[in-house]
């Protein structure tokens, strides 16, 4: 019997028994009930389903019911707060800079053309980097580090500086570390011809048509009639497809966030927000704002601050000199209270540390390796330890950041997002670039084949005129 993986209601339960003990609820009764029954605490992993018949689905139900109407942390509203307001209103009064305009209406007009080049290079280099990112990380998804570390090291070709490929390696280590099997095939050295489809490439994708359609006024409403238009419900995964299922059963925001949705801090809402913040360059509360109405869908608290981080990294990338105004711009944006913000700034000081590689991604692991590999904090740290490590410098950014595991094509599509942003589309390595072939693979209506160079015109052209020069 087919069952569409992470909407179960056995596999939900056991995430929510995690994700209510992070909220501070008491889960010990609820929890020692479902075990009574023959329930399973352990989550899955990948989202596959745990067997059981309708009464243990029904009692799941019940008990997910259950955990929800629990009380939890008294704190955690005032130093995790959802609102919009209170979660910019929360930093420490150093918030981020705005937008003023461009310049000082003295520039000459060779000089303003010179800026409009300047950044829609960056613009192409934006678009680029995430597809090389998330391209280099997509055959290793769910594979841990110290499995990426074996296959590399196995092939002779640790520590990783090119593309993941299947040639030379040992058939042991395969059986034992299989590829992503949904993008091995389109995603390994011998393959590449192109970006194939991920979500990590849609939902940008789907942010750009919803800007142009609708303009930056649109509602956390109009991005779940986007999603129901243009997404098949198999393309979106965790949060975002227990969301669509809320949808489909006629929840609204912010309902269908918290509805039997124990995904609601990971990752997904921080991978859709970068087109946020390109289409608003140089003002990242402006593009918080747009993340945050986009990520409420799915998501709460430390979930929508990731997007917000994301989303104003992105917008300063695009006229920042360095990788620490970027970080800055990011965290400036987030609650200083809250776990995200901890686990960025655990992220860059530890880039900042002087350990090796390997002894920072230990550090890594044993303060975050207790979270779901799509969780948002570990992934979060991770980023801006690669971030932070590499200086901003593209290679070493995305095969640092790959080579720390979990959400491995995510976070090198945030990582190469930022890093294609600050160096631009004619400095960006010509052997992470040629294989995408100038096309991108999508289910998305009217999508389908798009070149990376039109995304960045298409997202170039809803820059305000009025875009600020550095």
């Amino acid at each position: 019997m087919s069952r569409l993986t992470w909407v179960q209601p056995p596999d939900l339960l056991a995430h929510e028994l995690v994700a209510s003990a992070e909220d501070g609820k008491d889960v010990a009764e609820v929890r020692a009930r479902w075990l009574a029954a023959g329930g399973q605490a352990t989550a899955p992993v990948t989202g596959l389903a745990q067997e059981g018949d309708e009464s243990l689905r029904a009692l799941a139900r019940q008990l997910l019911d259950e955990l929800e109407g629990l009380p939890g942390d008294p704190g955690l509203a005032g130093r995790e707060p959802d609102g919009l307001e209170e979660i910019l209103g929360a930093g420490s009064g150093q918030g981020p800079r705005q937008s003023s305009g461009q310049g000082s209406g003295q520039e000459s007009e060779g000089a303003a053309v010179l800026a409009d080049r300047a950044l829609a290079d960056r613009m192409l280099g934006a678009w680029q980097g995430r597809a090389a990112g998330c391209l280099l990380g997509k055959p290793v998804e769910k594979i841990p580090r110290h499995g990426i570390r074996e296959i590399l090291r196995s092939q002779g070709r640790w520590p990783l500086d090119d593309w993941f490929t299947a040639v030379g390696l040992p058939a042991e280590v395969a059986a034992r570390w299989p590829w992503n099997r949904r993008s091995a095939p389109t995603s390994l050295a011998e393959n590449i011809a192109g970006m194939p489809e991920d979500d990590d490439l849609n939902f940008p994708m789907l942010a750009l048509d919803l800007v142009e359609r609708l303009g930056t006024g649109f509602t956390t409403d109009d991005v779940a009639d986007a999603w129901l238009a243009n997404l098949p419900g198999g393309r979106v995964f965790t949060a975002e497809r227990v969301a669509y299922r809320n949808l489909l059963l006629g929840d609204r925001a912010p309902r269908t966030a918290t509805r039997h949705n124990p995904f609601r801090e990971w990752i997904g809402a921080q991978i859709r927000a970068d087109v946020y913040g390109w289409v608003n360059p140089g003002d990242p509360v402006a593009a918080a704002r747009l993340a945050w109405t986009d990520a409420g869908l799915s998501h709460v608290r430390n979930g929508v601050y990731g997007a917000m981080f994301a989303a104003a990294a992105c917008a300063e990338a695009l006229v920042a000199d360095h990788v620490d105004e970027v970080l800055a711009a990011g965290l400036a944006v987030v609650p200083p209270q809250s776990r995200y913000a901890a686990a960025i700034s655990f992220g860059v000081d530890l880039g900042r540390s002087g350990l090796s590689t390997e002894q920072a991604l230990d550090r890594l692991s044993e303060a975050y390796g207790h979270l779901h590999w799509v969780h948002v904090l570990n992934n979060a740290a991770l980023v801006a330890y690669a971030l932070t490590v590499s200086g901003g410098e593209f290679t070493t950014a995305i095969t640092t950041v790959v080579t720390g595991g979990w959400d491995t094509d995510s976070n090198g599509a945030t990582v190469g997002s930022v890093c294609g942003a600050l160096a631009g589309a004619a400095a960006l390595p010509t052997r992470w670039i040629a294989p995408l072939r100038n096309r991108v693979a999508t289910s998305l209506p009217g999508f389908d084949g798009i070149g990376l160079d039109t995304l960045a015109e298409r997202t170039l052209a809803l820059v305000p005129e009025q875009e600020p020069a550095r």
